[in-house]
């Protein structure tokens, strides 16, 4: 089970923005990494074309390591590890991740 999904709020913990918090908003878990709003964001000089008719300079958001980012956990509101929580009902077992500060599922 993953540590990060999208649409998690997580804070960065090493590089530039650090202490930063912001929403995940694509993981590439083959790479190791994922992209979060308002975190390395570079300017990039484009030449006309169709879907960018104007050209000019266009903001985009590229990815940072995974290992630099630590989920915020939804109660508490700090940045914690996770643990794998799993419930069983009758022949059903399900697998949650939960916060290792107050037991939280997120």
């Amino acid at each position: 089970m993953p540590n990060v999904k999208k649409s998690d709020i997580v804070v960065v913990l090493a590089g530039k923005y650090v202490n930063t918090r912001g929403k995940v908003l694509d993981v590439y878990p083959k790479k190791g990494q994922v992209v979060v709003e308002g975190v390395n964001v570079v300017k990039r000089a484009t030449k006309p074309s169709q879907k960018y008719p104007q050209g000019g300079l266009i903001e985009k958001t590229l990815p940072i390591h995974i290992s630099n980012v630590m989920p915020v956990c939804p109660k508490c509101g700090k940045p914690t590890r996770t643990m794998v929580q799993v419930e069983t009902d009758g022949n059903k077992t399900r697998r949650y991740r939960a916060c290792r500060r107050c037991n939280e599922r997120f």
